[in-house]
């Protein structure tokens, strides 16, 4: 699938709907367990995405924009706990889409813009439409890790037919 801008705000747009649906009022038995050892409970994941939308996203973008190749990207730390109930969580992080989403289309980005390069501290040159399409695509990871968290809470509960749900076999994407 090509890039376009227009795919990527949509699915943007629509991850706090979907977190919200699926966590808002379950009780901490789903939210505060994780899959083990060094691993992050579903709070610590919606902590993660809040963090990334004050620090990452929009900030690279504007970064990207403001110096391209000249001047690498600030490393990015990937900081997951936080303390409060997770509905206040899912309304800060709904909160700061908003205003992402807002600040990004208020950008108007042509399509020269869009494959203009910027120095990433790890990767060396990205492209902004790399970053944009890489903010949808760890929404989409965060989505996936979440119900695997929330699964493996009964992985023991569904007996043998744990051989047959594929969330209970993928490994990965949790570790701090």
């Amino acid at each position: 699938m090509e890039y376009n801008i227009e795919n990527t705000i949509a699915l943007l747009s629509r991850t706090p709907a979907a977190l919200d649906a699926l966590l808002r009022g379950l009780s901490e038995e789903w939210t505060l367990r994780d899959e083990g050892e060094k691993t992050w409970t579903v709070r610590d994941v919606i902590a993660h995405l809040i963090h990334c939308e004050r620090n990452n996203w929009m900030p690279r973008v504007k970064w990207l924009l403001q110096f391209g190749e000249s001047r690498s990207f600030e490393p990015f730390r990937r900081e997951s706990h936080r303390e409060e109930p997770l509905d206040l969580l899912l309304d800060e992080f709904a909160s700061l889409r908003t205003q992402s989403l807002s600040e990004l289309r208020g950008l108007d980005l042509t399509p020269e813009q869009l494959a203009l390069r910027g120095a990433h501290p790890a990767f060396g040159p990205v492209t902004l439409s790399q970053q944009l399409a890489t903010w949808a695509t760890h929404d989409m990871t965060h989505l996936h890790q979440i119900s695997r968290i929330m699964a493996h809470q009964y992985r023991e509960a569904v007996g043998s037919w744990s051989q047959y749900l594929g969330v209970l076999q993928c490994s990965g994407h949790s570790a701090l």
